[in-house]
């Protein structure tokens, strides 16, 4: 009976071991198909866009934005923005999308540029806007075509469009441009920063976008007055910034341009002598309120940093009675904690002028 027991035993013994064996090669199996199965879980997918299905573009007027204080500081200044608010259309569309075709024809190297960093960062994004975001947000202007697939069309311009993108980075661009009124830049992190690796730029503001690819975001804010005082914080910002939690910022000047493309001539750099101008058409200068918006693509993970331009005359924010609210933040530019802004926004050339106009 003893060797029986035994025999039991060890029997028992074998069939345990050989179980945990088995289980030991299922789970180190298991194990060694985890690391592809979570790499595809760790990018997050492009947030849920909602659909504004009675949206009618010709009757929507421009947003109004009146973002100018007594003091200027320098500031980030960001607010929370919700990923559907990315593309913000009304009833200038039409117009502005035409404008920038021209643009975009005439100064194709000014306007729109990559480097190979940057390719497959601007596949994602036509990807996105053009087979996702666009047809869902403004179902009454984009559609996803029924006659063979793989086309988009724009209801408003007519213009039809492949979903997928181009194997030209540079044709995405454009057509991303012709169809989009918001100026788009693309940012991959590097060991030094965040490198700018793509864009569309239609409505510069006294800068050359072709002069700022391949920079790094330091160096492209490198003319601007005080941005030392928040460039370290902006890097951090973008290191962390998460999928889906977009922010968005209001950046404004006073012009006495009446043209959006103005890549030269608006600001004042450092080296630069300038003295006022007392022929300043005042009754043309304009108000430039630029809504920036941040997001980050979940597939590359590059950061899109996009802009809209909003233009109205001054004579118009006289009517609302903020003539002397603006005069005096157009003279705050000299104080707060960045008063270089004076000059390198122009004020040094027409302050006194519109200052005056808007007071009287």
């Amino acid at each position: 009976m003893a060797s029986l027991s035994v025999l039991y035993f060890f029997a028992a013994f074998l069939l345990l071991a050989r179980l945990l064996y088995g289980h030991r090669r299922c789970k180190n199996a298991q194990d060694t198909r985890r690391p592809l199965a979570d790499a595809a879980s760790e990018k997050p997918a492009a947030p849920r866009v909602q659909s504004l299905t009675s949206f009618d573009w010709e009757t929507t007027e421009p947003l109004k934005f009146r973002p100018f204080k007594p003091v200027y500081h320098m500031t980030m200044g960001l607010q929370a923005s919700l990923p559907e608010e990315l593309v913000t259309i009304d009833s200038n569309y039409l117009k502005r999308v035409s404008d920038r075709r021209d643009v975009i024809r005439e100064h194709p190297s000014t306007v729109m540029g990559f480097v190979p960093a940057g390719r497959e960062a601007v596949q994602e994004l036509y990807g996105f806007l053009v087979a996702d975001y666009l047809p869902t947000r403004y179902p009454r202007m984009f559609r996803l075509s029924s006659e063979g697939g793989g086309k988009m069309d724009n209801l408003v311009t007519g213009v039809t469009v492949p979903t997928r993108c181009p194997e030209d980075p540079l044709q995405a661009l454009r057509i991303l441009g012709e169809t989009v009124e918001d100026d788009l830049f693309l940012l991959r992190e590097t060991e030094e920063g965040h490198l700018v690796v793509a864009f569309v730029c239609c409505h510069p503001s006294g800068f050359d976008p072709s002069t700022k690819l391949g920079k790094l975001l330091k160096d492209v804010h490198e003319p601007v007055p005080s941005y030392e005082k928040i460039g370290p914080s902006m890097e951090r910002f973008f290191s962390r910034l998460e999928v889906g939690k977009n922010v968005k910022r209001l950046n404004w000047s006073v012009t006495t341009r009446t043209d959006l493309f103005t890549p030269s001539g608006t600001h004042v750099y450092r080296d630069e002598t300038v003295t006022e101008d007392s022929e300043v058409d005042v009754e043309n200068a304009c108000l430039r309120v630029e809504l920036q918006t941040l997001s980050r693509l979940p597939q590359t993970q590059a950061i899109l940093f996009s802009f809209k331009t909003y233009l109205e005359p001054l004579r118009e924010i006289k009517k609302e009675g903020l003539g002397p609210d603006l005069a005096e933040a157009i003279e705050g530019l000299k104080r707060g904690n960045a008063p270089g802004m004076w000059v390198y926004k122009g004020g040094v050339r027409w302050g006194r002028s519109i200052c005056e106009y808007l007071r009287a």
